[in-house]
């Protein structure tokens, strides 16, 4: 039996983290890329040791062992689309900046893992200057949760007016071609709520609420939709529209496994 092959799949890159509990980072990019039906391929940045209960422990890889392995795919396979999760420090940002450059990939989302969605700051002021400056301008767009818009705009961000000014602060100051502003964890009116802004139309993005603890992989989740959707040939506000509406059903079928915060059921058509 002859086996043929198809060139009409998309083909996207996740350049983040190994979540050895599989409910974020590069588990959760590649589960969210096969449910869109584009192939997905990877450079992983760091391997984690973690479940539903946190984190503990983290190994970086090399920059060379990076770089290596978004040249492998980029120079056999091809990258449809790309997006960037965490990248863990200083020198692996700047040598992924440069060589997302050299690759000029027009579908670049980076969800700029800084600051985890309970607050707390998970990489140091040299890298985050080096993703503000570098890697950002190059992004279709990024997508910040409350703490990292913060970092980037300056402005607490409280409510969905706040939120409408960050978005264009940090297109405007930036250089982000395209912004969303996540309202995950804001309380109130603007639980829930996203902003997207692309220099241009600004739009208030809502879906219903799910009522879940287990949230752990949203952002991630979400950033691989996107990414997934733009490849496919969709335009960015589609992209990122359909990309929500499929977080919000993972959220519906979310996981309730381990002790701690379980993940979005990103397979959830297969559950019962």
């Amino acid at each position: 039996m002859s086996v043929v092959k198809s060139s009409s799949v998309p083909t996207v890159l996740t350049i983040a983290g190994s979540d050895s509990g599989g409910g974020a980072g590069i588990q959760a990019d590649l589960r969210t890329f096969a449910f869109h039906c584009v192939h997905g391929t990877s450079a992983i940045t760091c391997v984690t040791a973690q479940n539903t209960l946190g984190v503990q422990r983290v190994d970086a890889m090399s920059t060379a062992g990076v770089i290596a392995q978004i040249q492998s795919v980029a120079e056999d396979i091809g990258v449809g689309a790309a997006k960037t999760g965490m990248l863990l420090n200083q020198k692996i940002i700047a040598a992924v900046s440069q060589q997302l450059k050299e690759l000029q990939i027009h579908n670049l989302v980076v969800d700029p893992v800084m600051v985890s969605r309970a607050g707390v700051q998970l990489i140091d002021d040299d890298a985050v200057n080096t993703l503000r400056n570098a890697l950002i301008p190059q992004a279709i767009i990024v997508t910040p949760n409350r703490y990292e818009a913060k970092i980037l705009s300056g402005l607490e961000v409280n409510s969905v007016d706040d939120m409408r000014l960050v978005a264009q602060i940090i297109c405007e100051k930036i250089g982000a071609k395209a912004v969303l502003v996540k309202g995950g964890g804001i309380k109130g009116e603007a639980r829930g709520i996203d902003v997207f802004f692309d220099g241009q139309n600004l739009e208030i993005l809502q879906t219903i609420m799910i009522d879940t603890d287990n949230t752990h992989g949203t952002g991630c989740t979400l950033s691989a939709a996107i990414t997934a959707n733009l490849a496919s040939g969709k335009d960015l506000l589609t992209a990122v529209k359909q990309g929500k509406e499929y977080v919000t059903a993972a959220l519906k079928y979310a996981l309730n496994i381990g002790a701690g915060q379980g993940p979005v059921g990103h397979f959830f058509p297969l559950l019962k």
